[in-house]
C-alpha cells in the first residue's frame, strides 16, 4: 500500500513521533488527528487536508464523540488508523510520589482508547478495498523494565490485542500491524537514556513498514531486543533492568 491520497486517523500528532508522522504523511494524505492539543499552527497551515478533533484519549466519552464525528464526516470510510498516542509515568509503586490515579490514565490512553477506536472505526475501515490498523508499540512491550510497570503492561497488552485482532480480521481487507520502537528522542523521554533515535527517522521507518505490510516492524534496538529475548529471556531482562537503553 502506497500512502498517498489516503484518509488516515492518527492519534497524538501534537508532538513527538506523532507530529513527525503528520509532517511526513500530511502533504499527500488527509490526516484526522485525535489529541487534546492541536499540532503547531506552522505545521498544519501547510497541510490542506488536515483535520483536528480535540479528544481526551483518557476519557471514553470523548473518544466515542470523536468516532461519531469521523464516521459522519467521512461516510466513504477511512484507509488507516494509526494509534500513536501514549503516556508514561515514571514513579514506581514504591516511590512516595507515586500517584495511583495515574494508573487509570495510563491504561486508558495506551490500551483502552486504541481498542475503542479500532472497534468504533471498523465499519469505516471496511468501506475501503484495502485498509490498515497500525499500533505503535515499544520494546517495553516485549521485555518490561522496573521504572514503568504500568506502561510496560499496557504495551504488552497492546501486543496481545494486535495479534488477537490480526487473527480475527484475517481474510478481510484490514491489515493489523505494529511498530516496536526503541528509545526515541521525544518530549516524553527528555533527560533519559542515550543513543536515542530521532523521531523523524522513526516516523519514516513506521511509514515504510506500513507500506510494505510488515506485521511487526521492529525498529532500531527493538529488533535486537526481540532476538535476545527469544534466545535468552534472562539476558534480555537483565539488559532492560539497567535502565533506559
Amino acid at each position: 500500500m502506497k500512502l498517498e491520497n489516503k484518509t488516515i486517523v492518527l492519534t497524538g500528532a501534537s508532538s513527538g513521533v506523532g507530529l513527525d508522522l503528520l509532517n511526513a504523511l500530511g502533504a499527500s494524505n488527509t490526516i484526522i488527528n485525535l489529541s487534546r492539543r492541536a499540532p503547531p499552527e506552522d505545521v498544519v497551515r501547510l497541510l490542506p487536508g488536515f483535520v483536528h478533533i480535540a479528544t481526551n484519549l483518557a476519557d471514553e466519552v470523548s473518544v466515542e464523540l470523536a468516532i461519531e464525528a469521523i464516521t459522519q464526516s467521512f461516510p466513504d470510510g477511512i484507509d488507516g488508523l494509526i494509534n500513536c498516542a501514549a503516556v508514561q509515568f515514571l514513579p514506581k509503586f514504591t516511590d512516595i510520589d507515586f500517584d495511583p490515579a495515574s494508573i487509570a490514565t495510563e491504561i486508558a490512553v495506551n490500551l483502552t482508547s486504541p481498542a475503542q477506536l479500532i472497534h468504533g472505526l471498523l465499519g469505516s475501515l471496511r468501506r475501503r478495498p484495502e485498509s490498515f490498523i497500525l499500533n505503535v508499540n515499544s520494546g517495553l512491550g516485549l521485555v518490561p523494565k522496573k521504572e514503568s510497570a504500568v506502561y510496560c503492561a499496557t504495551k504488552g497488552g497492546l501486543d496481545n490485542l494486535s495479534r488477537g485482532l490480526r487473527a480475527q480480521l484475517g481474510g478481510t481487507n484490514i491489515r493489523v500491524q505494529q511498530a516496536f520502537l526503541p528509545l526515541v528522542d521525544t518530549p516524553m523521554t527528555a533527560g533519559r537514556g542515550n543513543g536515542k533515535l530521532s523521531s523523524q527517522e522513526v516516523a519514516g521507518q513506521i511509514i515504510r513498514g506500513i507500506e510494505r505490510g510488515t506485521p511487526d516492524n521492529d525498529i532500531g534496538k527493538a529488533r535486537l531486543l526481540r532476538v535476545i529475548n527469544r534466545l535468552s529471556p534472562s539476558i534480555a531482562n537483565a539488559i532492560m533492568q539497567k535502565g533506559d537503553s
